[in-house]
């Protein structure tokens, strides 16, 4: 069964579009919005199952130039 999330960014300031930008460039990563609020971005993350999810959240999200924190959402 795929897995599905919304991950919350938050970046360093002025890199936003920056992060957003190596986001939209990442497989199983259809949507990307910058927002407002206490988090900068958010995104939507799908992959085959939770392992997958997790290595595309700590192994390729987090290690984004200019992402500082995160929060993973996983849709039930």
């Amino acid at each position: 069964m795929a897995a599905k999330a919304y991950i919350l960014i938050e970046t360093q300031v002025g890199k936003s579009r920056d992060v957003a930008t190596a986001l939209r460039a990442m497989p199983g990563v259809p949507t990307v919005d910058i927002i407002t609020g206490a988090f900068d971005i958010i995104v939507l993350v799908e992959a085959a199952d939770m392992v997958s999810m997790a290595d595309l959240v700590t192994g390729q999200v987090q290690s984004i130039p200019g992402v500082t924190r995160t929060i993973t959402c996983v849709a039930a």
